[in-house]
């Protein structure tokens, strides 16, 4: 396990369009002012954008609160209402739960108080499967925590370098 996880930034996409979901995710260490910016963002709610600590259990009154501390901000706003806000607050929260505990199991970040796990959820507002988006959730947020706190493969980086002057992003058209 590495205990040096403060600061370290990954993303994750898990599932597919338009069930898929993207997290960012940034891991911090109690104390530390990357602690101080987690705790921030998850105490200035705003509009439409309600910050979320995750916890689960079959009913409110069960709710547990899963460890290591885990915020999520969705980066869908919950004015869009429906299918998105019941999914960020229901299946997305649970499948990140799910990944960050895979993230536990796997010995690769600790279940305590003492790490803090940020994640930035976008969700795409036509999904329409919560059971899926609950999958994807898990698969992106375990994906996201493990190449944060081990970094990303050499194979990966080696690629980037090798095709950097092609490289492209589903959001740009251009050459």
């Amino acid at each position: 396990m590495n205990d040096d996880i403060d600061g370290r930034f990954a993303q994750g996409w898990g599932g597919s369009a338009p069930n898929g979901v993207h997290i960012n995710v940034l891991l911090a260490r109690r104390g530390s002012p990357t602690a101080a910016s987690i705790t921030t963002a998850f105490t200035a709610p705003r509009p439409g954008f309600t910050p979320i600590l995750a916890c689960v259990g079959e009913s409110q009154q069960q709710y547990v609160m899963v460890n290591p501390p885990t915020v999520i901000l969705s980066k869908s706003s919950a004015e869009e209402g429906g299918m998105v806000e019941t999914v960020v607050f229901g299946a997305a929260q649970v499948g990140i739960a799910q990944g960050v505990l895979d993230a536990v199991a796997a010995g690769i970040i600790a279940g305590d108080q003492d790490t803090l796990v940020f994640v930035s959820l976008w969700v795409d507002p036509a999904c329409d499967d919560e059971t899926a988006v609950k999958h994807a959730s898990r698969e992106a947020a375990a994906s996201a925590v493990s190449e944060a706190a081990t970094g990303l493969s050499a194979e990966v980086l080696a690629a980037q370098l090798a095709g950097r002057d092609t490289l492209t992003h589903p959001f740009y058209g251009g050459a």
